[in-house]
């Protein structure tokens, strides 16, 4: 009950909050198709303003009348605030790169730095270590909005992973805290799908997906730092990897990075014969897989174990971007 109460809550206000802010998305917060789109006519977005608000209002609430202490909670969702203030202006008008990216790093640095957690040695300097995490924790923010470019993508990610962290916590594997926002998060993501569902009627926006990307990098955080790290990197790896790929490679064709592109596999997939829903249910797919092969390393830690799940992991990611990669043979009848 103690995760299935704030899913549900969370769930029927995130549908509620969508319900009553639609017209106003629609009148104002219309995303109109380009380089990067995959949709073909105008639809609304700013979804994720309902995930965030249902996401906090239920974590708050349930700290509160459970009279428990709110720990690292107010900070968590003052930087959630901030990246979800961020991604609603460039929803509506794009933001330059710089201030952009200087207020991610704010923000993540803020969550970084009230965590106690350490992933490396004791040998290597704290200092360097979070500054190495607060790097890796922006590029997570945006990979997660990099990724959200497709219809139902976002929650075949995210809902499998927070269910996951939600269970880990109720198994005491993870404090009750980062099991109760994975239980609010995940319920808000199932009240938010049905809206998004292929053909989507309303699109996350960047107001949800940067926030997003902050509450679960900090959830994947705390549970690398209870010793989990393989099983922190397994949960989201198939986003890692299709993004951090995409990435390279643009770089390595001297492309400008931030401009709106269509090279993603997950894009790749849908120009290639894969209808958007077909998409989502392969990631889907994947993540249970990812899923089960984190289990695996929480139950043996052996290092040896820790390294062939995750070359496990790699792989089958690997063979999914692949196939996404390769047209499928009734495209080339066309």
């Amino acid at each position: 009950m103690q995760i299935l109460l704030p899913l549900v809550a969370s769930a029927l206000l995130s549908a509620l909050l969508i319900v009553v802010l639609k017209p106003l998305l629609i009148r104002y917060a219309l995303a109109r198709p380009n380089a990067r789109s995959s949709h073909k006519v105008p639809t609304p977005q700013g979804g994720g303003i309902a995930i965030i608000i249902a996401t906090l209002v239920v974590v708050a609430g349930a700290l509160l009348l459970a009279g428990t202490a709110l720990g690292p909670f107010p900070i968590l969702a003052a930087a959630t605030v901030v990246l979800g203030v961020v991604g609603a202006i460039d929803d509506i008008r794009p933001l330059p790169a710089g201030p952009r990216l200087a207020l991610q790093v704010v923000a993540v640095a803020a969550i970084t730095l009230t965590s106690d957690a350490r992933l490396l040695s004791e040998a290597i300097p704290l200092g360097l270590e979070r500054a190495l995490i607060i790097l890796a924790g922006v590029w997570f923010v945006n990979l997660v909005n990099f990724m959200d470019g497709l219809d139902w993508i976002t929650v075949a990610e995210m809902v499998p992973i927070t269910t996951f962290l939600a269970l880990l916590g109720w198994a005491g594997l993870l404090p009750p805290t980062v099991a109760l926002v994975a239980a609010a998060l995940c319920g808000a993501l199932l009240g938010f799908a049905p809206f998004n569902k292929p053909v989507a009627r309303l699109f996350m926006g960047d107001v949800g997906s940067l926030p997003v990307g902050l509450l679960v990098g900090w959830m994947l955080l705390e549970l690398a730092g209870t010793g989990a790290l393989a099983a922190a990197i397994l949960l989201p790896l198939y986003h890692l990897m299709d993004a951090t790929i995409t990435l390279l490679r643009r770089l390595a064709r001297g492309e400008k990075v931030w401009q709106a592109h269509r090279s993603h596999f997950y894009q790749q997939a849908t120009e290639n014969g894969f209808s958007a829903l077909s998409v989502s249910a392969h990631v889907f797919a994947l993540n249970i897989a990812l899923i089960a092969l984190a289990t695996v390393t929480l139950l043996w830690n052996a290092p040896a174990v820790q390294v062939v799940c995750l070359a496990a992991g790699v792989l089958l990611v690997s063979l999914l971007l692949r196939r996404f990669a390769a047209r499928r043979p009734e495209v080339f009848s066309r």
